[in-house]
């Protein structure tokens, strides 16, 4: 489901990377000067993959429909793993042209090896199935290497009408990749309003000059950064200059804004307006829907529910469609839409019935990553979703999904800002935030332990919040599927047998419920007259983040979550307990970690609690955090002991 609407993207998001990534540079880099692996730091070899020997851009914006892009990328790729960093292409389509491009490879001693012309480059489409209409194409070097170290110059030359696709510079993009130079030049000769924020330079020796009219940025001897568990994303840690023009122009449609107000008139006016007309046939349905129903919500969860059943998902990306939604009334007729198009339909359909929303754009995805709400631009932004205002908050929906209850949008668009388009102008707000303790799992079980070391069980998953949204999924999979993932999920219990499951999706409440019968031979292990085994038999946590000896970024969580576990062990009528672990509680700024045992004749009661907390930590704080989940894998980890009591007749 999240691939599919991850297909949603506006066309600038799949242009756009286009631009930061391969449109990086001039022809300053002599090609007397030599490509010889040796030449480069031993300190930049050091965990990289590969090596930018040369990134450099220079942007000349001549006019408010005219933009032309230089770039001279040279990258010395160190072993296989670096051939991603080549990024040696370029994104075009109607509205951007590419008026040069070549690459040259060089052995590890700076040899030439082999030339390409454009007329050897691939062209492309640049995005894939799930899109119907699209304009979208790439050119990029077709070349298999026979051996590694090697080096590809590549320099290409782009013009565009789009103003508004103005590249930014992120000169750090990956990890195991290091920087020799990284340069940025941007004239506005046009004198569009030139607009840019810096962000993330503490730390990096970054020369800059910048004026009304001009920007210029270089950095160089960066070494690769290693990953380390639970940082925050790159777009949080390392150097960026956002950079757009008050005024802009894109495929067609001349804009100005200098702010998110201004930004959002520009998006009603230009993108929206006369595009939510419908047939009649359709608005007498919807009418006739909602009759009789005086709650707004719930005539808008008809509706929502409505545009689930009766219109799909495919993306459009033509154009001015790569951010103006097709006309509703065409949504109408040919029953499927992208986001944008779905979105403004659902509103048609809402305004029909009486009920406001906004139309808001979001940057979507697992990872949240935030609009500026001081710098506006239209490169923020690949989805589109639905705001209805209701007394104190707003109810969000997702238009793309056929299968997400009314007013849950889950992982893929929540905690973030958005700009909401609100009458003519348009404002940031956040969407739903789903607290630590609302992402809620409840697991029970009844478990009977048998002398021969097996257990049969039936098992109930809960959940809520976030971790409804992470399992909710299985129920549309194959019974061979679901088997698979109970095995892989409870990989801890040995000759998993699912013998049955039944699911329950409660939309109404937002929970989904799995009961699923098992049986497990050989769970325990014997040993002589002793049965020993793990009580947490499903829901074992043994995630600890790995040790570092200097770490070097800070430590984010970006989403806390609550599990509670109640399972009821009943034990063979001739054994009792030998050896039960201590009860255990634990309270810190990262969570809550409890286990409580209570042993009643032959029976034994396992209460678990786990509690991770959402927030933002020092690098200092990692140490602390890794050792809390130490305790935890290690306590989810214990063991009881049986010991055969005697014989009964």
């Amino acid at each position: 489901m999240e691939n599919h609407r991850k297909r949603c993207a506006m066309k600038i998001k799949l242009l756009l990377p286009l631009f930061i990534l391969f449109f990086n540079g001039n022809f300053i880099y002599s090609q007397g000067n030599t490509y010889s692996v040796s030449n480069i730091p031993d300190e930049l070899k050091k965990n990289a993959n590969a090596v930018i020997r040369l990134n450099d851009i220079q942007i000349v914006i001549e006019s408010q429909r005219k933009i032309k892009t230089s770039l001279h990328r040279v990258v010395t790729v160190l072993n296989e793993k670096g051939d991603r960093y080549l990024n040696a292409g370029v994104g075009f389509d109607n509205y951007i042209k590419v008026k040069s491009i070549q690459a040259i490879v060089f052995d590890e001693f700076g040899e030439e090896i082999k030339k390409i012309k454009k007329k050897d480059f691939i062209d492309h489409s640049a995005v894939d199935g799930g899109t119907l209409y699209s304009d979208s194409r790439v050119l990029f070097m077709a070349y298999t290497p026979i051996k590694y170290p090697y080096t590809v110059s590549f320099t290409c030359e782009i013009e565009s009408v789009s103003t508004a696709l103005t590249p930014m510079w992120r000169p750090i993009n990956d990890y195991y990749v290091s920087i020799e130079k990284d340069t940025y030049t941007l004239n506005d000769f046009a004198n569009l309003g030139l607009r840019f924020k810096e962000k993330n330079f503490d730390g990096y020796n970054i020369v800059s000059n910048t004026t009304n009219t001009s920007l210029s940025y270089a950095i160089s001897n960066v070494p690769s950064l290693k990953p380390e568990d639970l940082s925050p994303s790159f777009s949080k840690i390392t150097p960026q200059v956002m950079v757009a023009t008050e005024k802009f122009h894109y495929n067609g449609v001349d804009g100005q804004a200098k702010d998110w107000m201004e930004f959002g008139a520009w998006i009603k006016n230009s993108l929206l307006d006369g595009r939510n007309e419908v047939t009649e046939k359709t608005k007498q349905a919807i009418l006739s829907l909602v009759e009789g129903i005086d709650d707004p919500l719930e005539k808008a969860k008809k509706i929502y529910e409505f545009v689930q059943e009766n219109t799909r998902y495919i993306s459009v990306q033509v154009g001015i469609g790569g951010i103006q939604p097709i006309a509703a009334i065409e949504v109408d007729k040919v029953k499927y839409g992208d986001c944008k198009g779905l979105t403004n339909y659902t509103q048609s359909l809402l305004e029909i019935a009486g009920i406001t929303s906004y139309y808001s754009v979001v940057e979507s995805g697992r990872e949240i990553v935030d609009f500026d709400t001081d710098f506006a631009s239209l490169a923020q932004g690949d989805h589109i979703i639905l705001g209805i205002p209701s007394e104190d908050k707003m109810i969000w929906l997702d238009c793309t999904s056929q299968v997400h209850p009314f007013g849950f949008i889950g992982s893929f668009t929540d905690n973030r800002n958005v700009l909401a388009i609100k009458g003519n102008t348009g404002e940031i707000i956040k969407t739903t935030v789903y607290p630590d303790k609302d992402n809620y799992q409840l697991t029970t079980a009844e478990v009977e332990l048998n002398p021969d070391a097996s257990i049969a069980s039936d098992v109930s998953i809960k959940t809520k919040g976030i971790q409804y949204d992470k399992r909710f999924g299985i129920e549309r999979e194959s019974k061979k599927n679901v088997i698979e993932y109970y095995k892989e999920y409870w990989s801890n219990v040995n000759n998993l047998e699912v013998l049955d499951y039944t699911f329950e999706n409660n939309k109404e409440i937002v929970e989904f419920t799995e009961t699923i019968k098992l049986y497990a031979s050989n769970y325990a292990s014997s040993s002589g007259d002793k049965l020993i085994f793990a009580p947490n038999t499903f829901n074992k946590n043994s995630f600890v983040p790995n040790r570092y000896r200097n770490r070097r970024l800070p430590v984010e969580i970006q989403r806390g979550y609550l599990d509670e576990d109640v399972f009821i062990y009943k034990i063979p009528m001739d054994f009792e307990v030998e050896s039960i672990p201590d009860n255990i509680q634990i309270k810190n700024k990262f969570g809550e970690y409890s286990i409580e045992y209570i042993v009643r004749d032959n029976e034994i009661q396992y209460k678990r609690k786990l509690l991770i907390s959402k927030g933002d930590f020092t690098k200092s704080d990692y140490d602390s955090y890794r050792n809390f989940r130490k305790k935890v894998a290690s306590n989810d980890d214990s063991k009881i002991i049986l010991k055969k009591t005697s014989n009964h007749d």
